[in-house]
């Protein structure tokens, strides 16, 4: 699992957070689910039919150690996620609407998240990013001061680790929320013990080309600096003017950053998305992600394509991330 996934895996353990994995009869969840509860890190929930998913685990040859399943229709306290789930709509969603949204695992599992019954969720082995982000939108929200979610990618190799965001999300954020963006990300840093040094990507360093890309980052850097001066954040920059030390100090010498940033900015999701994926194809990195941020309580997506090894590790950050929440709240 590598030195980054032995650190958060100690720090998990301590205090067991129950993770929600709405696809349990999909053979990689079900797998993953028993690999965490047989290591004792995480508290498995697993939406579904308790008898089809204990078929499952049997036809692949995995057992559970502690996995609670819920189906949502013989659920004792469905009555009380209903009314919870009407009020917390405010008038948007009828009884007979509720009902049947809730029938839905991944609207059920997000409700469980936020009435405190499971501590994260991750979804996205079979369902796409909307129908995992949606519910999460809807119910559980963004935090004070957050208009969007983005999502970021942690990139590691060897002791090196880097965010790079946003890859997920946000096709052409605007300065507003590219400064949102940075602060969220600064803030996830933290959570897997990087000192965040943040940069502000762009196609010019500190006014060297002039158009309205580069005024967009430009006022992003300005905006994300005045709500969070405590934070170091730079930009605009060319990548090598905020990673290369000896290129900083001509590009940009009296600039924070002396290149040595590890929290990268990019202006737009295709950038963003280019860049994460050079760095993992080319540079030899591994690409941990996406992880949401910016929610209230996490809630994060697989891809489509993932494997055993990826739900494992997106379940250990989604619980990373729950009690990093509850530490700081």
């Amino acid at each position: 699992m590598g030195d980054l996934f032995s650190e958060i895996k100690n720090k998990v353990k301590r205090h067991f957070p129950s993770i929600v994995f709405p696809e349990a009869l999909d053979e990689r969840i079900v797998e993953a689910a028993s690999q965490l509860s047989q290591d004792e890190v995480v508290k498995p929930i697993l939406i579904g039919n308790k008898e089809e998913i204990l078929d499952k685990a049997r036809e692949i040859g995995v057992s559970f150690k502690d996995v609670e399943i819920i189906e949502p229709k013989s659920y004792p306290f469905f009555d009380e996620v209903v009314a919870a789930f009407i009020e917390r709509r405010k008038g948007k969603e009828t009884e007979e609407t509720a009902r049947e949204k809730l029938l839905d695992a991944n609207y059920f599992g997000t409700m469980l998240v936020y009435l405190d019954k499971a501590d994260g969720l991750v979804s996205g082995a079979v369902h796409s990013t909307g129908d995992t982000v949606r519910p999460a939108l809807q119910i559980i929200k963004t935090q004070p001061g957050i208009k969007k979610t983005s999502g970021v990618f942690i990139m590691v190799k060897e002791d090196k680790k880097f965010v790079f965001g946003d890859c997920a999300i946000n096709i052409s954020p605007t300065s507003e929320e590219l400064a949102e963006i940075a602060i969220a990300t600064a803030e996830t840093a933290k959570v897997f013990d990087i000192d965040p040094k943040v940069a502000m990507l762009s196609f010019s360093t500190k006014g060297s080309a002039s158009s309205i890309e580069t005024q967009k980052v430009s006022q992003a850097t300005k905006l994300a600096q005045a709500a969070r001066p405590d934070l170091v954040i730079d930009g605009e920059f060319q990548f090598d003017a905020a990673f290369v030390p000896a290129v900083a100090q001509k590009k940009a010498p009296d600039s924070p950053l002396k290149g040595e940033a590890n929290v990268f900015i990019f202006p737009s999701l295709e950038s963003g998305n280019l860049g994460y994926k050079i760095a993992q194809r080319l540079g030899g990195y591994e690409a941990i992600g996406p992880i949401l941020q910016g929610l209230n309580r996490p809630v994060n997506d697989l891809s489509r394509g993932c494997n055993v090894k990826d739900v494992y590790k997106l379940a250990l950050i989604t619980a990373m991330q729950s009690v990093n929440q509850k530490v700081l709240g």
